[in-house]
């Protein structure tokens, strides 16, 4: 666990990309360049300035670059638990299967929003061919001031997210459509859990890592399936020696229950301030976005939550006396404050880096001042 016996505070994984990733590289790039380089105390981010304002860089220079702006971005706000903004990453899907034998990218397809991904179909068997977290950790590990988490997209949605072309004709004529379809997703899902995601998280403990996170953002899109995601994270986890957060962002989760009773995790990490009213206060019509928060106490599941206090999907920023409310109504569900971490609903990625800031530094104040208040 964090340094802090309460309300620790943590990323969820993704910031928008550095501007000198995301733009043209021009002098309103330059300017805020040196803007945050200087605001985050972003060591010798002169040099980088000097570089990109002569053009003598490489993709590969940028992204290391990009990589600690995001990390003292984190940390300059004040978070206990930081990550590099998955900086080097394109988006959570297409990143996890860029390495991976067996998928072909078919084109994008619309999420939500102007949200796309590049959806794969599965057309063998999926096998690991180059793991691409190892230098991604290693830089985060020799550079972050803070503790550090790893957020991996999980099996389920890999599986969920992709056309498949390999498991369902495998499986034909093995009882009932239906029966021969949920033996497919089965296969499907447990070999992205045993061939990618276990030796991924393997290498990545056995490098240091102690804290990982499994984003399964489907886990609740098949009711019927929700045991087999459960499986799939097991199939992970089991016997390795780290705290594993299972990160579900604007589900139903209701439908987790009982079965995420089952899951070899410490720590979930939900969706609640988007459901929220922006009102303080800590009655239960003020803090209507938490109503799930109880059926983890109603179930006992002994998780810690992860309940999002900042609304990831709008620039509005949240009070640091709503944070505390809304972490203290939390608190009080579960009996137990030191069940609690304050985290925001999902990762920045939506945001501009001055909303976000402002938005962890606000997270951060709010638990300060939610610790105050139960001293």
């Amino acid at each position: 666990m964090s340094r802090l016996k309460y309300f620790p505070t943590q990323e969820v994984g993704s910031l928008l990309r550095a501007p000198f990733l995301r733009k043209k590289i021009d002098d309103a790039v330059i300017s805020e360049t040196q803007y945050w380089g200087s605001l985050l105390g972003v060591e010798n981010y002169q040099k980088l300035v000097e570089k990109i304002q002569k053009g003598d860089y490489s993709q590969a220079e940028l992204q290391d670059w990009a990589a600690l702006y995001a990390i003292r971005f984190h940390e300059a706000a004040g978070l206990d638990v930081v990550w590099d903004g998955e900086q080097r990453r394109v988006e959570m899907y297409e990143h996890a299967l860029r390495h991976v034998s067996g998928v072909e990218f078919l084109g994008k397809v619309k999420v939500w929003d102007a949200e796309t991904y590049n959806k794969a179909a599965v057309k063998s068997r999926p096998a690991l061919t180059h793991n691409p977290y190892i230098n991604e950790f290693l830089f985060v590990k020799s550079n972050a001031r803070r503790e550090i988490k790893v957020p991996l997209t999980g099996p389920y949605t890999l599986a969920e997210w992709s056309f498949d072309e390999y498991y369902a004709p495998k499986a034909a004529g093995l009882g009932s459509p239906s029966e021969a379809r949920k033996a497919a997703k089965r296969e499907m899902v447990l070999d992205f859990a045993r061939e990618i995601l276990r030796p991924v998280v393997a290498s990545l403990i056995e490098l240091g890592a102690n804290r990982i996170q499994i984003d399964e953002p489907a886990a609740t899109t098949k009711p019927t399936e929700v045991p087999l995601f459960v499986e799939a994270f097991n199939e992970i986890a089991r016997g390795l020696n780290a705290r594993f957060t299972i990160h579900i962002c604007y589900s139903d989760y209701k439908l987790l229950f009982p079965h995420i009773l089952e899951a070899e995790a410490q720590e979930i990490s939900i969706e609640c301030a988007n459901k929220d009213t922006t009102r303080p206060g800590q009655r239960p019509e003020d803090r209507s976005g938490y109503e799930a928060v109880k059926l983890f106490k109603e179930y006992s599941s002994g998780l810690s939550i992860a309940a999002g206090v900042t609304d990831v999907h709008t620039d509005f920023v949240e009070p640091p006396q709503l944070v505390k409310d809304r972490l203290l109504y939390v608190a009080k569900i579960l009996g137990d404050p030191s069940k609690v971490v304050a985290c925001h609903d999902c990762g920045l990625r939506t945001r501009r880096w001055e909303v976000a800031f402002k938005k962890e530094k606000s997270l951060v104040e709010g638990a300060e001042m939610a610790r105050q208040s139960l001293a």
